[in-house]
């Protein structure tokens, strides 16, 4: 396997880590352990120790829990700011680590570049589904996140490629969905929407 190969892998995992850190953990030490996927790359094999696997799940069972509730989910997503980019990039550095140093580099400032922006983009679109004053919607969302970030953390080894092809092109997607809600709410704000709609 080639380094370049190795990196972009770190890429996948720093992606579905900045969706969500303990799922992404959690899926890779199972998956690592039951065989489904080739053995894990440099130090990135920790994820499979039992108690990493333990303490991830309980993390993503409080997570899932916590964001069901409208407004606290908001509250956490902000939060985890500051914890799913570097913790991403860390994780990018640990698949690379068996690599020569600079692709361990690159591999962690791409892996935390990119996870910053697949939070930023999740957090917006929580924002939006958080407005609901029901927990359903939030519910949907958290099974639609933990979906995608199984899927990459998984299909990310076998292909590489076409799973971060994917991966971008859909980020792309939810960069624009995001942005034409924020347009939307400004309207709503402004009042623009329901002049247009009295007109």
């Amino acid at each position: 396997m080639s380094s370049v190969t190795t990196v972009v892998q770190s890429l996948g995992v720093a992606y579905a880590a900045g969706i969500n850190l303990p799922a992404t953990v959690a899926v890779l030490g199972v998956a690592d352990r039951a065989g489904w996927i080739s053995p894990l790359p440099g130090a990135l094999h920790a994820v499979s120790n039992i108690w990493v696997i333990g303490l991830a799940v309980t993390l993503y069972v409080i997570e899932f829990m916590v964001t069901l509730v409208p407004g606290v989910a908001s509250l956490w997503e902000t939060a985890q700011s500051f914890i799913r980019p570097p913790a991403a990039a860390f994780l990018a550095a640990a698949t690379a680590y068996q690599l020569e140093s600079p692709y361990t580099v690159i591999a962690a400032l791409l892996g935390g570049g990119l996870a910053l922006t697949t939070h930023g983009t999740k957090l917006g679109l929580r924002y939006a589904v958080d407005t609901s004053p029901e927990p359903v919607t939030n519910a949907a969302a958290n099974v639609a996140e933990f979906a995608t970030v199984s899927a990459i953390a998984l299909f990310v080894w076998n292909h590489p490629y076409l799973t971060m092809s994917t991966a971008i092109l859909l980020l792309v997607l939810l960069i624009l969905l995001v942005r034409r809600i924020i347009r939307t709410v400004r309207r709503l704000f402004r009042g623009e929407v329901a002049g247009s709609v009295t007109t």
